[in-house]
């Protein structure tokens, strides 16, 4: 297969999500994108080995997307390979009284990555700049001074907000945290799709929620808020991909290089070197190993 260019599905500034496409599967058929994924998963399993031994580095996987894009398989299928001491996985759902009760970026902290080990968040701190945009009065909940109306949230508010979330990556960045930020662009009727199957396969329902379809119904304005945090927060530090999701197992493989590619140009990133002592006398515990009775 072709070699992946991770800057294709990079966002620079002016991009436009109506002209990034949706499906991508670079022509091959299922069984082959996913070998390819098994193979570049490995891979990244290795570098995590480096990664947990060099212990100066956490790495942060943030994933948001539209209902249905596909974000758990994703998680399930390209860590797979990986030590699952090493990866874990946060979901971000309605913030609880407690969440409430500090500021928005509280929780968020809590759910860093360690140095050494890899932190996917499942939806993410993103939620607080496109779900509360498409519902303001969400935002009333969290108490904050000064805003005690819809009318109090204006366009001052929200560019502060960018303002802190990208003061809260560079921060996490110039302390050893590396960030990649996947946005999985699934297409309206890929959706529909998708939905359609989680009602008529009795195995799926549990999925399905009738308000997936209330929201779906505000797809435009998700779809306008979405394009504004990416070129709001997208940095050399903490990039936003594009990634087409239509195509499930395109998207893992996509996503698993950026990952892989971008993280191999951290060539600091080797496991520490034996003490001297313990090399000059690595024959001489191989030795008393190999001549230990059964």
């Amino acid at each position: 297969m072709e070699d992946i260019n991770i800057n294709k599905y990079l966002v620079q500034e002016g991009m436009r999500l109506k002209d990034r496409t949706t499906h991508e599967n670079f022509g091959q058929e299922s069984k082959a994108l996913k070998k390819s994924l098994r193979q570049v998963s490995k891979e990244l399993a290795q570098f995590q080995d480096s990664l947990y031994a060099h212990n100066k580095y956490g790495v942060l996987v943030c994933l948001q997307g539209m209902d249905t894009s596909g974000k758990d398989s994703l998680v399930r299928e390209v860590f797979k390979e990986l030590n699952a001491r090493g990866v874990e996985v946060h979901s971000f759902k309605v913030p609880t009284e407690l969440e409430l009760g500090h500021d928005y970026l509280w929780r968020h902290y809590l759910a860093l990555p360690e140095r050494g080990k890899f932190s996917v968040f499942n939806r993410t701190h993103y939620e607080n700049v496109l779900v509360t945009k498409v519902h303001p009065h969400y935002i009333l909940n969290e108490n904050i001074p000064g805003v005690d109306t819809v009318e109090d949230i204006n366009d001052a508010f929200w560019e502060k907000r960018y303002r802190q979330i990208n003061d809260f990556e560079r921060h996490l960045s110039e302390n050893g945290t590396l960030i990649f930020k996947f946005f999985l662009h699934l297409s309206k009727e890929e959706q529909r799709q998708r939905l359609l199957r989680r009602l008529r396969l009795r195995r799926k329902n549990w999925k399905f929620s009738p308000d997936d379809l209330k929201e779906r119904k505000l797809w435009d304005a998700y779809q306008t808020y979405y394009q504004e945090a990416l070129l709001k927060t997208s940095k050399p530090h903490a990039p936003w991909f594009v990634v087409p999701a239509d195509d499930k197992k395109a998207a893992r493989l996509i996503v698993a290089t950026i990952l892989l590619e971008s993280l191999k140009k951290y060539k600091d990133v080797q496991p520490p070197e034996l003490d001297e002592e313990i090399k000059a006398n690595l024959e001489s515990f191989i030795q008393e190993l190999e001549n230990e009775a059964p």
